[in-house]
């Protein structure tokens, strides 16, 4: 797995409830409107069919990669992945 961000804007009140809940059940958090998704190719894919539904052409989503290892201030920590699933140190 590979750690992304994901950011988007949605102009529609409704659209945008839908679109955070989708989002924020992929993420291990984030601020508001801009989330940490540790993605793999597969649920890449399934997040977007999901969402692609939702988007209308106003509507921007972006999916950014990051780099394999974060920079991390202040009191950050590592997150690490075993077997899919989450271990926060």
């Amino acid at each position: 797995m590979k750690n992304f961000i994901l950011a988007y804007d949605i102009f529609d009140k409704k659209r945008l409830y839908k679109v955070r809940k989708i989002a924020y059940s992929y993420s291990l958090g984030g601020q508001k409107s801009a989330l940490e998704i540790p993605f793999d190719k597969n649920l890449i894919k399934e997040f977007y069919q999901e969402i692609k539904l939702i988007l209308k052409d106003e509507d921007k989503l972006n999916i950014i990669k990051t780099f394999d290892k974060p920079i991390l201030l202040g009191r950050a920590s590592q997150i690490s992945y075993e077997n899919n699933g989450v271990i926060i140190l």
